[in-house]
């Protein structure tokens, strides 16, 4: 019963939930960075809200789990020392990455560590294009449409609002960004939970305990769990950079922001398209932002983010690599 197999799994499972965990932490600025910046919310509110419902979205959809755990390399190649140097890589990027107050793609870490760790033993031949390419369209679409669909909301509302004055529009907006917090929270959880439930499943398929590739009740429950608690430590230096840092922004914004993000990761869900939710709300703060008023915006810290965003993918595949070659080096 506790055999080497066991073992094995159950590494994976801490390692994964661990992951879990830091998703959780640096992404909980995704779901809450507006709402406390405008101060809709207390903090401690804010992140027991995207808590809540970063844990509940991770029982909404897999799709996306069945496309980091068998869209970019077969599964039969993720086993072992591969799949623990791949978790190893991803959560030392974003763990160093939440230190450091950047908000970077907790999801594009993991496919960073799992192109590091397969490409060693097995070549970068065994990658498959069509689900990297699937993966590289969410890394350029979604914070383009973010962008987008932020600043166009933005100019509708305040269309709608020229009768309101500046007080009644606060309120109303104050209510509202409650409202989109709850939709931002919930389908960061829809998409990011499934990073670690496709890890776990991927361990539990090649060693027979499950036979075909689909997300187990109890793995589901564990990755929402740990990413909700991640979520209430929260990552507060990346709250800061990305609520307060880029741009001073109201409830109006943030609620332009938080609707328009939480639109394109859902539908990137759905799609079963594994994209950053970082990249989608950092691309619709800058929406509104330049909408309203584009010499507000400090880009000196949107071109830090965006240089930790170039760098994620291929330095956690380093580390994952350096991993993997010490671990062989006892296994």
């Amino acid at each position: 019963m506790f055999g080497p197999e066991f073992l094995y799994v159950s590494v994976v499972v801490v390692i994964a939930w661990l992951y879990d965990y830091y998703n959780g932490a640096n992404d909980a600025a995704n779901a809450i960075a507006t709402t406390v910046s405008t101060r809709v919310l207390s903090p401690g509110k804010a992140l027991a809200l995207a808590a809540l419902l970063n844990g509940a979205g991770a029982f909404v959809s897999t799709r996306v789990a069945k496309t980091i755990g068998k869209g970019i390399v077969d599964p039969e190649l993720l086993g072992g020392v591969v799949l623990i140097a791949a978790l190893i890589g991803a959560v030392v990027w974003v763990a160093l990455s939440t230190r450091m107050g950047l908000p970077v793609s907790v999801t594009h870490a993991l496919v960073g560590g799992i192109i590091g760790a397969v490409a060693i033993p097995h070549h970068f031949g065994v990658l498959k294009v069509a689900g990297l390419s699937k993966i590289l369209l969410g890394i350029v679409l979604s914070p383009l449409l973010g962008l987008l669909g932020a600043a166009l909301l933005l100019i509708l509302l305040y269309a709608l609002s020229l009768r309101s004055t500046a007080a009644s529009v606060q309120r109303r907006y104050s209510v509202l960004q409650l409202v989109s917090a709850a939709w931002m929270a919930l389908s960061h959880g829809m998409n990011d939970t499934q990073n670690a439930m496709a890890m776990i499943t991927v361990a539990l398929y090649t060693t027979g305990a499950i036979q075909e590739f689909e997300v187990p009740w109890w793995v589901l429950v564990g990755s929402g769990l740990f990413m909700a608690l991640g979520t209430y430590a929260g990552g507060w230096r990346v709250i800061k950079t990305l609520g307060m840092r880029i741009a001073k922004i109201r409830p109006i914004h943030g609620f332009a922001a938080e609707t328009a993000a939480g639109g394109v990761i859902m539908a990137a869900t759905f799609l079963g398209i594994p994209i950053s939710t970082t990249h989608a709300i950092t691309g619709a703060v800058l929406g509104v932002s330049v909408a309203e008023r584009p010499r507000a915006v400090r880009w000196y810290v949107t071109r830090d983010i965006v240089l930790a965003w170039i760098f994620t993918i291929p330095g956690s595949a380093i580390l994952a690599g350096v991993v993997y070659a010490l671990l062989r080096l006892f296994f």
